[in-house]
């Protein structure tokens, strides 16, 4: 059976019973006014953070969401688009497709601003989705492409830069691993089903997405997610899996490679003006948010009145910052 059906089969499963241990990560819950969240919906919250990031989505956007779950992340962007159709939710699982609906029927009850008809609920597939070119503004998935092979994983990245309108957000949330993760755990379908086999590494990852045509790529968040234990997993070390949330933008990506925000900065502290390698001017005396390689160009200067902050792996700016 090939890996794609075992993760069908185990969906399937969860869908019909709700799988407390089947991704999931210790976070705070988020706070809406005016949103309350079904517990039928919550129990199958199936994913490693979130793509639902606040203060970004605006009324008029049309949203994506890849593998529906319970429904959770396609209803709170509803939440801020309130119109019909304005969030379409793909899922290849009849049954998880079935149980969303049902979900959001409740989220109905609960909430007076909701109607189920703002989530377009559709059959299909990460690797052919049911949605015309340039038609979306923002498409998310959470803990779904890592469970993807190589080219499959190219191909379901290629798909998302398809359907988004240029300058439109890719919202991902997916597991990493912090060193490579072994064949055997690597060829067992069963646990990259599970989220816990597939991970790349955070540079691997990275390439993945630039890779797909996105040119710049901004890290919301990176926390630590699950651990594979040398005793259960037969390993000679540990391995931490991290969860990684990002933001990348249908840009050209540049000569050289994508703009990626880390949550570095410098510091500028002289008295002439200056420049960085864009040919932006840089403030003087506040720590001004950067991407890798403008940090990397001033770590190169060593310039005695400049200060290069470490990487935070998380920023909160958008639209790309100082190398747009």
């Amino acid at each position: 059976m090939s890996y794609l059906k075992i993760t069908h089969e185990l969906y399937k499963e969860a869908a019909l019973t709700p799988q407390a241990s089947l991704c999931c990560i210790s976070q705070p819950s988020r706070y809406l006014p005016g949103l309350t969240v079904p517990t039928a919906m919550s129990e199958m919250n199936y994913g490693c953070g979130t793509t639902v990031h606040l203060g970004e989505l605006k009324p008029h956007d049309t949203i994506l969401y890849v593998g529906v779950g319970g429904g959770l992340e396609a209803l709170e962007f509803a939440y801020f688009t309130r119109r019909a159709a304005s969030v379409i939710a793909v899922d290849r699982v009849p049954e998880m497709l079935a149980k969303a609906r049902s979900n959001f029927k409740l989220a109905e009850e609960a909430n007076s601003w909701f109607q189920s008809a703002f989530i377009d609920l559709r059959e299909g597939d990460a690797l052919d989705l049911p949605v015309a070119d340039e038609s979306v503004d923002v498409a998310a998935q959470n803990c779904l492409f890592n469970i993807f092979e190589g080219e499959d994983l190219n191909r379901a990245l290629l798909e998302m830069h398809r359907v988004l309108k240029p300058g439109g957000r890719l919202y991902i949330s997916d597991p990493i691993a912090s060193q490579p993760i072994p064949e055997h755990l690597r060829q067992n379908e069963r646990l990259r089903a599970m989220c816990l086999s597939g991970a790349l590494s955070y540079e691997d990852y990275l390439q993945q997405i630039s890779g797909a045509g996105f040119g710049t790529i901004e890290i919301r968040a990176r926390r630590p997610y699950r651990l594979l234990d040398k005793e259960r997993y037969s390993l000679t070390e540990n391995i931490l899996l991290e969860s990684l949330e990002l933001v990348a933008y249908k840009q050209p990506v540049p000569e050289g490679g994508a703009r990626i925000f880390a949550g570095e900065t410098i510091i500028y502290f002289g008295k002439e003006r200056l420049w960085d390698d864009e040919g932006s001017i840089v403030p003087r005396d506040i720590p001004h948010p950067v991407c890798q390689k403008t940090a990397a160009y001033f770590r190169r200067l060593e310039r005695t009145d400049v200060v290069v902050t470490a990487p935070t792996y998380h920023y909160g700016g958008s639209g790309g910052g100082c190398c747009c």
